[in-house]
Order: structure tokens, then sequence, then C-alpha cells
């Protein structure tokens, strides 16, 4: 098997953060998150609900790059009706992440204080819904301690410890499952909700993702290397998800 890059491994992480999800509405922010939750439909998870950015729920979504084959609609979904989706819990979001901290607050509203912000960025947007009411995952295309830091400048995305702070009746969807950068796979399964370690990615040492983490993570015994895509994924990314191959340009592979 010809070898994966950077950008492939991140897309089959992302992937794998759909797993298990069945009949659950799919919304992506970058282009691996985009191509992971087509591979996890096309793959293991054909149930995986997605939609033509529309108004319509198909059985296959447009590749992010290439011709787009026929799509068979499956459902009528306006965007009025989207929000029953986020508000029953029946959704899973990977967002991206300016800011994010050891509790998975998130922030890409501005860099600053509020009120008179260095950097305006994209605003709140639907992040405080979306982590109170249902799965959210994140995407870090450039790692750095200056995304993971301490704590975030504005909370856009609502982490474990506000959500504790909430109450069982507000935060019963709340579930931060993971976070995915261009260096590792983070996840929250600590007794505290801390992020810990979950993977590194080939060709990234575990000291490498501590100098660019802000924060002290959780790390358990020896890391784990996040899994690389099969054959059949690998073909199916190249040839039918992402044949031009537009991947390499949010995820440069490393020299």
């Amino acid at each position: 098997m010809t070898q994966a890059t950077r950008g492939e491994i991140c897309a089959v992480a992302c992937a794998d953060a759909f797993r298990g999800d069945g009949e659950t509405l799919a919304s992506c922010f970058g282009t691996a998150p985009a191509i992971g939750a087509r591979l996890a439909k096309a793959t293991f998870e054909p149930e995986l609900l997605m939609t033509d950015g529309v108004c319509t729920v198909v059985d296959m979504p447009a590749p992010v790059s290439g011709p787009a084959p026929e799509a068979v609609v499956e459902a009528w979904l306006p965007f009025r009706t989207v929000f029953d989706h986020v508000w029953n819990g029946h959704r899973h979001v990977i967002m991206a992440a300016s800011q994010i901290d050891r509790y998975g607050n998130q922030n890409f509203a501005c860099i600053g204080e509020h009120a008179k912000p260095k950097a305006q960025l994209l605003g709140m947007r639907g992040a405080p819904g979306n982590t109170i009411s249902h799965t959210t995952s994140y995407w870090v295309a450039s790692q750095t301690a200056k995304v993971f830091v301490p704590e975030v400048d504005v909370v856009s995305g609502v982490g474990y410890d506000r959500a504790a702070k909430l109450g069982p009746a507000t935060s019963r969807h709340h579930e931060i499952r993971l976070v995915i950068s261009n260096l590792a796979v983070y996840d929250f399964e600590t007794p505290d909700h801390r992020m810990r370690l979950r993977s590194v990615h080939p060709g990234v040492t575990v000291d490498e993702v501590v100098a660019n983490t802000g924060f002290e993570l959780v790390i358990e015994g020896n890391v784990p290397e996040t899994r690389g895509p099969t054959a059949a994924e690998l073909a199916l990314i190249r040839e039918k998800i992402d044949p031009k191959g537009v991947l390499a340009r949010e995820v440069p592979n490393p020299e």
C-alpha cells in the first residue's frame, strides 16, 4: 500500500470520530473532517446522515474535489429543521477551534478581551448550542501552544467543567468526543474529564505534542500511534472523495 500522507491520517481519525453514531446528522468544519465523514458513511457508518449542503439528505454527498456523481435524495431537510436535530441530540459536529483548553472549552469568536478584541474571528456561531445539545468533536489543522491554551479568551463551545456547572437538565447531551489535530488525537476519557493524549500520528513524538500544548495533558503509559487508512479507505479517499488532493493544502505533509 502507498504510504498515507499526514492529511490522510487526520482524515481517517476524523472518520473514526463518527464510529458508532449510526443514524446521526454529521456536520463538519474543514477539509479533513469533510473527507472523514464521507469515508465513514462509505464504509463502517452507512446510516450516517449527510446533506447536500442546501436542503436535502443524500445517500452520499459530493466529494470534496472532483466531479460529483448524481446523488439519491433520502430526505427533505431545510435549514429551519436542522435545529430539531441540534436540540434532540441526534447530531455530531466537528467544529474548528482557534483556542481550546484542557476541559474542551473552545473559542473561535475572537482573540483577546471580548469587549475589545485583538482579532475578530467567526463569532460564537452555533457553538454554545451545539456543545450542550449533542456530540461535538474538534479539528485543529495546525496545533501550537497558542491554540492549546491554559484558558481560552472567550468560551464559544462549552467544555466539561462548565457543562457540569449547568446541571444534568441542561447538559444531558453534552459530549466532547475527540480533538483531532495535525499532530495527534485527544479525548476526555479521564475521571475529571481533562484532555488525554489518545494517539500520536506516525512520525510525531510525544515530546513534540507536549511542546505544542500550553497545558499539562493526561498521558498514560506508552501512547499508541494513530491508525492509518486501510488500502480500501486510501483508494476511496484518492479516487472518489478527494481525487484532486485538496487535503494537502490544509495539512501539508511534513518534510
